[in-house]
Order: C-alpha cells, then sequence, then structure tokens
C-alpha cells in the first residue's frame, strides 16, 4: 500500500493521531527533505528508512518505490510540509501506483492554501489554486494572465525573494483588487496582510520577508455584481 501523508505546516500538533499510526506501521517512509522528515520522525519517536523523493529525483526514486511496493513493501510518502502533491512532489508517484495496480490512499491534514483561503475573507465557495508562479517576469505575467477574467477568488504560493515582484506583476495584470498576504500560517508569528494590492505592497516595506506565503486575491467582478 502507497500511503501519502499531510504533514503539518507549522505546529507539530497540528499531525493527525491516523498520520502517526501509519508512519509507525510503514516499511518505508519516502520525503521530499529526509533531513527535516528525520526530525519530524524524532520528535514523534519513530524509527523508520527514509528514502529521498524530490523534484529532481522523481523518476529514478519513483521506480524504486514502485519496486518495493511490488514486493509487498508498504511505503508512505511525505513533502517537507503540508500535503503530497500539493505543489510538491507527489502525483506521478500516485499515477505510476494506480498504473501497476498498486492500492493507494491518503491520510489527510493540512495545507496551507485551505488555511489562507478560509481565513482570507474572500468569498470561498469557488476558487482557483494556482500553485507557484514561474520565476521570471514575462513568464510569470502570462501566467498571471490566464486567470484575468474569472470571477474565482485566486490562490497563489510564492517564495520571499520574488513576493513582491509577483504582487507588483498581479496589481498590472489584474488591478488593485482585495487581497491576503499570509505566512508563517499555524506558527507563533503567523500572519495576515489584508487591502488592496497596492496597499499590501506598502504594507511590505515594514515587515520582514521571510518563509513561504499564500497570496489570496479577489477574482473579477461581473457583469451580475
Amino acid at each position: 500500500m502507497l500511503y501519502l501523508i499531510a504533514t503539518p505546516i507549522g505546529n507539530l500538533s497540528d499531525i493527525t493521531l491516523r498520520a502517526l499510526e501509519v508512519l509507525r506501521s510503514v516499511d518505508v517512509v519516502a520525503s521530499e527533505d529526509t533531513r527535516k522528515t528525520g526530525l519530524l520522525l524524532k520528535h514523534f519517536e519513530i524509527k523508520k528508512s527514509l528514502i529521498s523523493f524530490h523534484e529532481y529525483n522523481e523518476n529514478q526514486a519513483g521506480k524504486r518505490i514502485i519496486h518495493l511496493l511490488t514486493q509487498g513493501q508498504s511505503v508512505a510518502l511525505v513533502s517537507d510540509a503540508g500535503t503530497p502533491g500539493i505543489s510538491d512532489p507527489g502525483f506521478t508517484l500516485v499515477r505510476q501506483a494506480i498504473e501497476a495496480n498498486i492500492p493507494v490512499t491518503m491520510i489527510p491534514g493540512p495545507t496551507a492554501f485551505v488555511m489562507a483561503l478560509v481565513l482570507s475573507g474572500l468569498p470561498s465557495h469557488a476558487f482557483t489554486f494556482r500553485g507557484f508562479p514561474p520565476r521570471k517576469t514575462g513568464k510569470r505575467r502570462r501566467f498571471i494572465e490566464v486567470d484575468q477574467q474569472s470571477p474565482h477568488t485566486l490562490i497563489f504560493y510564492e517564495s520571499p525573494y520574488r513576493l513582491r515582484a509577483f504582487l507588483e506583476d498581479a496589481l498590472e495584470v489584474l488591478g488593485d483588487r482585495q487581497a491576503v498576504v499570509a505566512n508563517e500560517l499555524t506558527k507563533m508569528f503567523e500572519n495576515f496582510s489584508r487591502g488592496k494590492l497596492s496597499e499590501i505592497l506598502q504594507q511590505l516595506d515594514d515587515t520582514q520577508i521571510e518563509g513561504e506565503y499564500t497570496i489570496v486575491i479577489e477574482g473579477a467582478k461581473t457583469t451580475e455584481e
């Protein structure tokens, strides 16, 4: 059996009892970052063999994991934090397991974009999650333009190194919409910057930018509104 296990995005107390149960029971844990996962397992006094599985070795590591599964071993897949397959490696391994008729299941848990959306105060009945945008300005703007006319709330992830550049491009492409920028979710210094995109950019002048960010932006206004 292949298990996809969601792990805490900050606060270790958010791990589920079922996640701990499965981590203790599997033969092998496949991890995006074995060092970080090793610390997580150590915190909960779990000792397991670790396999590195990340975007740069997905093909090779995936074959190894499928081989273990066909030999009757159980494998748990975890990412650095949050849910495997959501802006993290995972979907290719799930596809390979399905094609090989290997049972796959998931232990659900924390996902940063869901928490940011719910706490944003923006409409959550319909939304589009886009994940990480391209790094270069031209490609990033075209990436944003895809949803320029969408009435759905838009959600993105971004690194601290490109947060300002992303917000500037979003302002240019989408206009000065209401938005929320969230970071340090579930941690002691959890923070939400709210306002129009131009206002949030001004707020960043007095903010130390670090950690990964989740950006929630209101959708395009419809004629009915």
